[in-house]
């Protein structure tokens, strides 16, 4: 019989059932020997590591090396892979995870306070009385109310960022987080992240920015997977 605590391979998503735990005093995730091949090409290989509560990890490397894949794969949404993930969090997976690609997956006849509350609906993250600081938080104050296809790309962005600012997800995984947005917006996103790791929270994200020395890496590229040492160390 299956750990439902597990997914091996292309376990299905349905498996990720998992018991109460305490958050602060547990590694929320284990990856053992994870790797992944697409096109008959192999994006990485044997990258194992152990994610907690209060971490920032950055997976990084060139185009193409596999950042998005691996970020679907610690998701639940892509199956096929060698290796073993395993998740301990105080729900299923999709309760606990806040999941948010490098598009904006917004609609464009819908205003920003639509599509926030559609979003968050749709992925359990339903708070209405939060849903106006969200986009006041993320500097949308003022157009709530107005058609996402009259926003600039960096506004889109910061509409589908807004749901940093909702409660009730333990795990951020963020696929290119600082993408279309201005140096602002950038300081705004790096301190709410800084702030949800500083209160338990964990953090995955993909980008070419690094947070700060003490962020761990994940490096990926010419089909190889690592972890940076130096700064795993010196945030430990």
């Amino acid at each position: 019989m299956n750990d439902p605590n597990d997914r091996h391979g292309n376990a299905p998503l349905s498996q990720v059932e998992l018991s109460q735990v305490d958050l602060s005093q547990v590694g929320l995730l284990q990856v053992d020997a994870l790797g992944c091949e697409r096109d008959d090409r192999t994006l990485f290989a044997g990258l194992s590591f152990t994610a907690g509560a209060g971490d920032i990890w950055q997976v990084a490397g060139p185009n193409g090396a596999g950042k998005t894949t691996l970020l679907r794969i610690l998701a639940g949404l892509f199956g096929f892979y060698d290796g073993r993930l395993r998740w301990q969090l105080p729900a299923t997976l999709r309760e606990s995870m806040l999941y948010l690609g490098h598009r904006a997956g917004l609609r464009e006849e819908l205003t920003p306070l639509e599509n926030l509350s559609w979003l968050s609906a749709l992925h359990g993250q339903k708070q209405d009385a939060a849903l106006m600081a969200a986009l006041s938080a993320v500097g949308l104050g003022g157009f709530e109310d107005l058609p996402v296809a009259h926003l600039s790309a960096g506004q889109k962005r910061r509409v589908a960022l807004a749901r940093l600012w909702l409660p009730g997800k333990p795990v951020w995984i963020l696929d290119e987080p600082f993408t279309a947005i201005d140096a602002d917006g950038v300081a705004l996103v790096e301190a709410q992240l800084r702030s949800h790791a500083a209160a338990g929270g964990l953090v995955i994200y993909t980008s070419h920015h690094q947070l700060a020395a003490d962020t761990r890496q994940i490096l990926l590229g010419q089909g190889e997977a690592r972890i940076n040492t130096a700064h795993a160390g010196a945030a430990a």
